[in-house]
């Protein structure tokens, strides 16, 4: 279950990366609340998750998600470049996510 909520964080966290950039554009009261929703949740899964998984391992893999996810939802959302150094380096990201899920 800890795994679950670590990469439902991850995915909270996604969410409240994207919502940062619609604040900046449309600085509305719902976005503000969408933003500190994402976040929040964000920070609950991963204490639930650190509840049983060490630290270490647990910020690792959800900033892991966080970092690739918004990139990747940047080149979807927002037209951001999909250079393919840029995809190498987010595989590479995801990757050692992978490897610390497989020596954990």
């Amino acid at each position: 279950m800890a795994w679950i909520s670590l990469v439902l964080a991850g995915l909270c966290e996604m969410f409240g990366v994207v919502m940062i950039n619609k604040v900046h554009h449309d600085r509305n009261w719902q976005s503000y609340v969408l933003l500190a929703a994402g976040f929040g949740a964000s920070f609950l899964f991963l204490a639930y998750a650190m509840k049983t998984l060490p630290m270490g391992t647990a910020y690792a893999i959800w900033t892991g998600i966080g970092a690739s996810g918004g990139a990747i939802l940047g080149m979807l959302l927002y037209n951001e470049s999909r250079d393919w150094k840029r995809l190498v380096f987010i595989f590479m990201v995801l990757g050692a996510a992978i490897g610390l899920k497989l020596v954990s």
